[in-house]
């Protein structure tokens, strides 16, 4: 994975620039808003199900350590084995070496965003071993040799036209019909699954008490992967396991239409270990590697445990003002938005800028459309804390202790209100400073006459006129 350090700030001002990705994005987002909505109008006892789906993930993590053995052991029991990742490297190097050891040259992969988290394919490809991208999302965006910019439709900021340009130059042929565009890719990739020697997948679900990853998609990619191959690798983060079905149906009752606006997508699919004697299809090896990387301290910690339960469902990404603005690709790292501003700093590798939970209105329209119950920006707010108490910038601190203390806070503002009072002259004296790279993309209103004062002012003539304005 690269180190490279991400600059949301100016990231961000190169998203805003971009004029036309912007209207791809909105027109994205919109047609997904619109879709929600039908879906859980639909459903008069939506808050019901939410709160069952809630009740299940606080459950799970009440109990994942429990969870995970019940896991590994069904999973064993069925034929499967279990493998445990610490982190992203180490999570990488184990798929890449259980594949090397058998000889595989070739993968198909269904969409996953852990394989994203841990840098798989450049794993592969280091190894020699060719990473096929599956899903139609994944598939553009690997032939544009870009990352996913949301974590539910990964080419959500690429216009039909682009596609179409792109398989013209990648594939040789050309349209903008979108499903004559899909059937290029399909004819591209039905080969490569027929000639698989292994295939990776997600998992959006897996069950303790059957040792079953559960897997939702619409396009029958991750079916093929899981298989027709005959290895099949399973991928997935620790706090996706449930006790039971009944908990797997429950969070599946919320997640597609929180998703998609579907009641469900067009396939479900249940992979409980590999092929048994008798049986015509599926692989003959199947692995499940578990993933922590840094999940294990969030979970003790009390006050971020609740992003954990996140299921990956994208809602708080469609209305969330500042995702809407920039697009995916500007918070350099593999999960965005609300959920991705709180995730991304706390995994072990800190994917991303740091200065991604300060990324955020606080209007709260992902915690309300969030099914899983996550209050996104009171845990933003967490993280914006422990920063400031672990050493802020200085205008941040000085701000602070300022805000603290009224009449210092006043006779500061007096000050800048004679001196410069829209903060040009400093911010021009000092274009990189922490005033000048406030200013660069505002429109400061400069101090005028306090509040305070004005409210006095109000107050008196009220009292002048008779409580009459």
């Amino acid at each position: 994975m690269s180190a490279t350090k991400h600059d949301f700030g100016q990231a961000a001002a190169e998203a805003l620039a971009d004029g036309e990705r912007r209207a791809v994005l909105a027109k994205a987002i919109a047609h997904i808003h619109v879709l929600r909505q039908k879906s859980v109008n639909a459903m008069p006892d939506f808050a019901d199900r939410r709160a069952r789906a809630v009740a299940v993930r606080q459950k799970t993590l009440a109990r994942l350590p429990e969870l995970l053995e019940t896991l590994e052991a069904n999973v064993t029991a069925a034929g499967g084995v279990v493998h445990y990742a610490e982190d992203a490297a180490q999570a990488a190097s184990l798929v890449t070496r259980l594949l090397a050891e058998r000889n595989v040259r070739l993968v198909v992969k269904g969409k996953s965003m852990v394989s994203e988290e841990i840098g798989l394919n450049d794993a592969l490809e280091a190894a020699g071993i060719e990473a096929v991208e599956t899903d139609l999302g994944e598939y553009i965006i690997q032939l544009a040799g870009q990352k996913p910019s949301h974590i539910l439709a990964p080419a959500l900021h690429v216009s039909k036209e682009q596609v179409s340009e792109l398989f013209r130059q990648k594939l040789g042929r050309t349209s903008t019909d979108i499903p004559e565009m899909t059937r290029i890719a399909r004819e591209s990739l039905r080969r490569k699954f027929l000639a698989a020697d292994a295939g990776i997948t997600g998992a959006n679900i897996a069950v303790a008490a059957t040792g079953t990853v559960a897997v939702l998609e619409n396009e029958g990619n991750i079916r093929l992967s899981a298989s027709c191959p005959p290895i099949h690798v399973a991928l997935m983060s620790l706090e996706k396991v449930v006790e039971s079905l009944n908990d797997a149906a429950a969070v599946l009752d919320i997640l597609p239409p929180s998703a998609t606006g579907q009641t469900l997508p067009v396939h479900l699919s249940f992979f409980t270990g590999p092929r048994r004697d008798g049986e015509r299809d599926g692989p003959q090896e199947m692995h499940l590697v578990i993933l922590d990387n840094g999940r294990s301290r969030i979970l003790a910690d009390p006050l971020l445990r609740p992003i954990l339960q996140c299921i990956r469902c994208g809602a708080c990404l469609n209305v969330c003002p500042v995702y809407q603005s920039v697009g995916g690709h500007a918070y350099g790292s593999v999960y965005p938005g609300p959920m991705g501003s709180v995730l991304s700093p706390l995994l072990a590798d800190a994917a991303g800028d740091g200065r991604q939970p300060f990324a955020c209105t606080h209007c709260a329209a992902c915690a309300e459309a969030c099914p899983a119950g996550i209050d996104h920006p009171a845990l933003l707010q967490e993280l914006r804390r422990r920063q400031a108490e672990a050493g802020g910038d200085a205008a941040t601190t000085a701000f602070a202790a300022l805000a603290r203390h009224p009449f210092l806070f006043s006779m500061a503002a007096s000050v800048a209100r004679v001196a410069d009072p829209t903060l040009g002259r400093t911010a021009g004296a000092a274009p990189d400073s922490p005033v000048g790279r406030f200013l660069r993309k505002r429109a400061f209103p400069g101090f005028s006459r306090p509040f305070s004062r004005r409210f006095k002012a109000m107050a008196r003539r009220l009292a002048r006129n008779g409580g009459q304005s």
